[in-house]
């Protein structure tokens, strides 16, 4: 990676920043709303008929063109700003983040003993350039029993990962087969960033 480039991140998940540091990208947090009094900087809300592939382009274009009207209203030194978002279609029904525990448990219910796709949307914009590139990924669960999904959901593990399960985590015992990108299950494709790393920074390079 380039060492005098940097990024900001615009999310709060945690696997993201362990992954970016994985291959060597500097950055900064640059935090959306999610609560605030005029409510969230994004809908995650899925349209109807909506597709995963569209849905994760949708929000995360949303996610990484709010970002940057954050840097430009706050005056603060410009840097890319890197945004992703996940979701995960199972025989045509989208899940993204579960509300609860018993919404997890339906989830992984639905994802017992079958295939499904991982698709994740990573963005980069700086100024009026704005990049993205989309990873999927084929998993397949094995059988779940209602003990699996009970002590799964009772680990809390679940809560704030689309499809209601973590890849690097405890649910890697469900997981018998996986196709395509494992950073991108986890939510940040790291082929796909590191193009977008080396794109913009050999445009500043220049």
């Amino acid at each position: 990676m380039h060492t005098s480039f940097k990024v900001y991140l615009a999310s709060r998940s945690p696997r993201r920043r362990e992954l970016l540091r994985q291959i060597g990208v500097e950055f900064e947090l640059l935090l959306l709303r999610e609560h605030a009094p005029r409510g969230p900087d994004i809908s995650e809300t899925v349209f109807p008929g909506e597709s995963a592939e569209d849905y994760v382009r949708r929000v995360c274009r949303a996610k990484v063109r709010a970002a940057w009207s954050r840097i430009e209203e706050r005056h603060i030194r410009s840097y890319p700003v890197l945004a992703a978002d996940t979701a995960v279609n199972v025989e045509g029904v989208l899940l993204g983040k579960p509300t609860g525990r018993a919404d997890a448990a339906r989830m992984l219910q639905l994802l017992s003993g079958k295939a499904h796709r991982v698709v994740t949307a990573v963005a980069m914009q700086f100024g009026e350039r704005l990049e993205m590139a989309v990873s999927e990924t084929l998993v397949r669960f094995r059988d779940l029993t209602p003990a699996d999904i009970s002590a799964y959901t009772e680990s809390g593990e679940p809560m704030d990962k689309a499809g209601a399960y973590a890849i690097q985590g405890r649910a890697a015992a469900f997981i018998p087969e996986v196709r395509g990108s494992y950073s991108g299950v986890m939510g940040l494709p790291l082929y796909e960033t590191a193009e977008l790393v080396r794109r913009f920074a050999t445009e500043q390079d220049e």
